[in-house]
């Protein structure tokens, strides 16, 4: 099949959840299929190498956006369009006319779009679109909106989360096919909207990459370790509910422990969290060495929505996992048997430090985990599934 691939990014180097998730989709959608590349890059970020992406595309085209709150111009559209910001970021009539060329000049069999705010780019046209969505934007703001503190922004914050949820509910009905990463995600879109022509295809992982052992300096002290772009809401939130509600009860119940924060685009705040016990890494060199190095990953996620690639990174690094709900949802996890839960950020502290203790149960939950991710997450099973949905959306089952 011809299709044309359409992401709010671009795909190579995978520094972020989504980033990683399509690349590996077109790395192994490219063994059968032509995979054009139509993605946005910011103006202020550096030009990336393209040359990884374009072993696996016929063809990779990049348009520019403006930075999130340095386009005035698009802040003050936002107040008068029917769209929520977030839409409105990557709404530019260049894109709509780099779609239509190549819409004119090639005979896709499919369009895969990535996110549904970039959908108002997409002109009338007759190829079948599939809408993949990462994460139900609406969620992700309410989340925002209910928690924080600056209350003359909530009016405004709960404008966008009503725009959010009509237009998601709009182009899911418009797609020819959506794409959930969870059957959490797939039960709120049906309740949205109750016929939706909807199926599952979750994240994966490169287990052989993450398993594989690599040489790491390892501390005589247990160490603790949270992972997350901090461009996201929810880890810039976790990242603080870790360093001042668990981090202390830990630091009580095990004085030399240590934390290691790593995500890029951390902000100040987050930096701030820096001490004797506490590293802030703006980046590694290779993530591994941060699971590996470690004894135990905390994600103590209490906002909806995102890619969840800490908690199966941290699973096929053999790490064990200490997490809320929300930050094992979508991913079959067993309390107890592939990693721990709960809710509460006293008893996440409490648990962590269960991990470290009882090397028993560190070996079981890594053991188990790593067998959950071989079995469910792997690139290429989750390919074929994919690809099976193009066959069927695009008539050709």
């Amino acid at each position: 099949m011809k299709i044309l691939m359409f992401t709010p990014y671009v795909p190579y180097p995978p520094n972020s959840g989504g980033q990683t998730r399509t690349f590996n989709l077109i790395k192994n959608l490219s063994k059968k299929h032509q995979i054009t590349s139509l993605c946005f890059l910011r103006e202020d970020q550096k030009e990336p190498d393209l040359r990884q992406l374009q072993k696996y595309c016929e063809g990779v085209e990049i348009v520019k956006r403006k930075k999130a709150w340095r386009s005035l111009t698009k802040i003050f559209m936002t107040g008068i369009s029917p769209y929520p910001y977030l839409a409105n970021m990557y709404l530019y009539p260049s894109v709509k006319s780099s779609l239509q060329k190549l819409l004119a000049q090639n005979k896709y069999d499919l369009i895969h779009v990535e996110t549904y705010y970039i959908m108002p780019n997409i002109p009338p046209t007759d190829v079948p679109i599939l809408l993949a969505e990462q994460t139900i934007e609406y969620l992700v703001y309410q989340h925002f909106a209910e928690t924080t503190s600056i209350w003359p922004l909530k009016p405004l914050l709960y404008a966008d989360v009503l725009k959010h949820k009509y237009w998601e509910k709009y182009y899911w009905v418009k797609a020819n096919k959506v794409v959930a990463m969870s059957e959490a995600d797939l039960k709120v879109m049906k309740q949205i909207v109750p016929n939706l022509d909807a199926d599952i295809v979750p994240n994966g992982i490169d287990r052989e990459f993450f398993s594989a052992e690599i040489k790491v300096s390892l501390s005589p002290h247990p160490t603790f370790l949270f992972v997350g772009q901090f461009n996201w809401l929810q880890n810039r939130e976790a990242v603080e509910i870790l360093a001042q509600r668990i981090w202390p009860i830990i630091k009580e119940m095990l004085p030399g422990a240590n934390l290691w924060i790593v995500g890029r685009n951390p902000t100040k705040t987050i930096q701030d969290f820096s001490s004797s016990h506490v590293k802030v890494s703006g980046d590694v060199e290779d993530i591994r060495t941060a699971y590996q190095s470690s004894d135990c990953l905390i994600a103590p996620l209490y906002g909806g929505g995102g890619t969840r690639y800490k908690t199966l990174e941290a699973m096929a690094s053999r790490l064990p996992v200490v997490s809320t709900d929300i930050g094992v949802e979508g991913l079959s996890v067993k309390n107890g048997y592939h990693a721990l839960v709960s809710s509460d950020p006293e008893k996440l502290a409490q648990l962590a430090v269960e991990v470290v203790k009882n090397k028993v149960l560190a070996k079981k939950l890594a053991k188990n985990a790593l067998a959950l991710v071989t079995k469910n997450f792997d690139w290429q099973t989750i390919t074929n599934k994919l690809e099976k949905i193009y066959e069927q959306t695009a008539g050709q089952s």
